[in-house]
């Protein structure tokens, strides 16, 4: 499966793991993929069917991704601005950074929130507690070059294509309303931010709002997967083992290139918690024994 990257970036994204997730996804699904926590939108926009809602608290993404699926952001609109502004990013450096990101802070524009995501240090999203963007110059002047701005406008173009052939709501609400919505033949593909990882990603995320999701999964009749992170060299995740244990767990060892220093871009163990008999259409890459963890005393 060769898997599309979206055009916003953001620590975590599931870019790698698309096709793990795909695997588990029924063959006779045919009802409504709700994602209550959209991110950049690589898993639905890789392998949703024909009807979607994806929603986010973070009104930035939706609005961004409304914009291309409305026309009023195209393939072209973005060529020029970042021609634009990339040659002013490479004339004046980082001040023209912090200049994109005052200006972005103070009227919301989608294409601002595009140019900081791509220029911004290691592609993070962050939001201080007043709802500004925070995240620091990359410190590469030169980072819109033709190939980088090609890059990004081919994956705007694809967007757009992509939301004609499909049935795509987007809407800006918490996870709560989102999973009301679902119904016994939809799937909900829940990523929140990692518990004990990544909880700066717009609202923050801690053991309330983890338990407050275990419980509302547990009581709903879709179907539904859970993407979380199982442990890694150093500790493990401790609501695998006091929440989400009752049901069919997955894992798979996947590294990420987030983190300030080199020393922190370690392995992880990812996992699917799903609440349905998921047999992986594809063969996975066993997660080594000496990385294993026992649970419940059994070895996973």
């Amino acid at each position: 499966m060769s898997v599309k990257v979206p055009p916003i970036k953001s620590q975590g994204i599931k870019t790698k793991l698309v096709t793990w997730v795909k695997s588990i996804v029924p063959d006779d699904f045919n009802g409504v993929w709700i994602e209550p926590f959209m991110g950049t939108g690589v898993v639905a926009f890789n392998i949703a069917p024909k009807n979607v809602l994806l929603c986010d608290i973070n009104p930035h993404l939706i609005n961004f991704y409304s914009s291309i699926a409305s026309g009023a952001i195209t393939a072209n609109i973005v060529r020029d601005y970042l021609i634009h502004e990339g040659s002013d990013l490479l004339k004046y450096g980082e001040t023209h950074y912090y200049i994109i990101r005052e200006r972005f802070n103070a009227y919301h524009a989608p294409l601002d929130f595009l140019f900081l995501n791509r220029a911004g240090f290691n592609g993070m999203i962050r939001f201080n507690r007043k709802g500004e963007f925070n995240i620091p110059f990359c410190r590469k002047p030169q980072r819109f070059n033709q190939s980088y701005v090609t890059k990004i406008v081919n994956q705007v173009g694809y967007l757009a294509k992509l939301f004609r052939l499909k049935n795509i709501t987007f809407k800006c609400q918490n996870f709560l309303q989102t999973i009301k919505e679902a119904s016994s033949t939809d799937i909900l593909y829940c990523d929140p931010p990692y518990i004990g990882r990544h909880v700066d990603y717009y609202n923050g995320w801690d053991s309330s709002y983890e338990e407050t999701l275990f419980k509302v999964l547990s009581d709903i009749n879709a179907k539904f997967i859970l993407s979380t992170w199982h442990h890694n060299d150093f500790r493990e995740n401790e609501y695998i083992k006091s929440l989400w244990s009752n049901f069919n767990i997955l894992t798979k060892e996947h590294f990420y290139h987030v983190g300030g220093k080199e020393i922190n871009r370690n392995p992880i163990v990812e996992a699917l918690v799903v609440n349905y008999y998921a047999e992986p259409k594809m063969p996975l890459k066993a997660v080594p024994q000496d990385r294993q963890l026992s649970l419940g005393g059994q070895l996973l």
